[in-house]
């Protein structure tokens, strides 16, 4: 399949491909926060190594292990789809550390998993025969009008819509940094 698409990764979205497809992330841990701080809360008393302990110990493991396997899951499933049915894929080379410490986001970035989503993208598609672009850190694919090309000086992380001063243009602003990342291999 000779596609070209660019993904874009979000927070709210996991993935914004250039078709228009909108994947929603799993957000394991944000679903099953509460009742993993709930567990941890009761468990705090509990005198270390008894038997209450240690059948409470197992419990938090099997929450945790069950977020991490809702994650791989939905994970899985979007590099199979990119990767079989796509000939060339671009994605951004995100500063995933340095997104990391945005404490206000950190929990969020963590939950989408962006490295490894990256990393199962990478052995699919030397699996599956197609090709993987990392588009350039720097590259204004957000800031960008994917319909005339000018590119806008500032664009807050609030702004969640691309609106062209140039030609216009209105568009999801994760849509059009798709649009965007797909161009850069033609």
């Amino acid at each position: 399949n000779a596609s070209v698409v660019g993904v874009d990764l979000g927070i709210k979205a996991l993935a914004t491909i250039s078709t228009g497809e909108v994947i929603l992330g799993a957000k394991s841990y944000n679903k099953y926060a509460a009742k993993l701080s709930r567990m941890q809360w009761l468990n705090r008393h509990k005198l270390i190594g008894s038997s209450n302990w240690k059948k409470a110990q197992i419990k938090i493991a099997r929450l945790h292990n069950k977020i991490a396997n809702i994650r791989k899951d939905t994970l899985h499933k979007l590099t199979t789809l990119l990767a079989k049915n796509h000939g060339v894929i671009v994605v951004e080379d995100l500063n995933v550390s340095g997104m990391m410490a945005n404490h206000k986001l950190a929990t969020s970035i963590a939950d989408m998993s962006f490295f490894e989503f990256r990393r199962q993208l990478t052995y699919k598609c030397e699996l599956y025969g197609s090709k993987l672009v990392i588009a350039d850190r720097w590259f204004p694919s957000s800031k960008t009008c994917s319909n005339c090309g000018t590119k806008k000086e500032t664009l807050s992380l609030s702004e969640r819509v691309f609106e062209c001063s140039h030609c216009g243009l209105v568009i999801d602003r994760d849509l059009n940094a798709a649009i965007n990342l797909s161009k850069t291999v033609s």
